[in-house]
């Protein structure tokens, strides 16, 4: 299977004071077109950064990462923002919804700089709070919302730009349990029906376990792969 996801030999370190921490050293991972992964390890492991440098949100110090063929690290921050709206979902766990708009109008956001109509964006947007299930909440306020409706939307707000890859961060943890059942079973579903890839951060095993495989990070290192399915 094609790998959409190429990393080689990455590193990557912040600078806290004077000194500089490393995070990820020498990291190498093919994620496949299709693929559900499911990251896991401990805090402080580099989950998070893996996921962000994944995203283009990110960039590496040294090494290479491509996505979709594309080497991000050579590409300006004008056009990686580019990429980043054209080719990636993000799902946070705290929902990242802007509070004073409707389900409906946080879904539409990424659309309002694209070249569809008005009419195209009302389609897309009613389409994807359709799929999960939040037709009749379209004019709620998050406020309004349980949190597994607040994360539905975020969701459908992730698919509306028909993105090649989703990434996902704990996106079940500020859950109760029924609610992230919904939310990883509509997480399966999309991947299954569109071939979505999905990249996902999660200290939950029963989350991680929705995923195709699981893959262990300790001290920026990948330590282990578990096939699910």
């Amino acid at each position: 299977m094609t790998a959409l996801i190429e990393i080689r030999d990455i590193h990557k370190a912040y600078r806290r004071g004077s000194q500089t921490v490393p995070v990820l050293s020498g990291l190498s991972l093919d994620v496949a077109a299709g693929e559900y992964l499911a990251l896991m390890g401990p805090s402080g492991s580099g989950k998070s950064t893996l996921l962000n440098l994944i995203a283009g949100i990110d960039q590496i110090d040294s090494g290479s990462l491509r996505v979709g063929g594309i080497e991000l690290g050579e590409l300006p921050e004008r056009r990686l923002a580019d990429w980043r709206a054209a080719n990636v979902g993000f799902i946070f766990q705290f929902y990242n919804l802007m509070p004073v708009l409707s389900a409906y109008e946080n879904v539409e956001l990424p659309l309002m700089l694209s070249d569809l109509t008005g009419r195209e964006r009302r389609e897309r947007v009613l389409a994807a709070l359709d799929r999960v299930g939040l037709s009749d909440r379209q004019e709620h306020t998050p406020s309004e919302l349980s949190g597994g409706q607040q994360q539905r939307v975020a969701i459908a707000r992730a698919l509306i730009t028909e993105p090649t890859l989703i990434v996902a961060d704990e996106p079940t943890g500020d859950l109760d349990r029924d609610s992230a059942t919904e939310v990883l079973k509509l997480l399966q579903d999309l991947n299954e029906q569109t071939g979505t890839t999905i990249v996902m951060v999660t200290h939950d095993q029963r989350a991680a376990a929705h995923a195709h495989s699981i893959m262990r990070l300790e001290k920026g290192q990948l330590t282990s792969t578990a096939e699910q399915r």
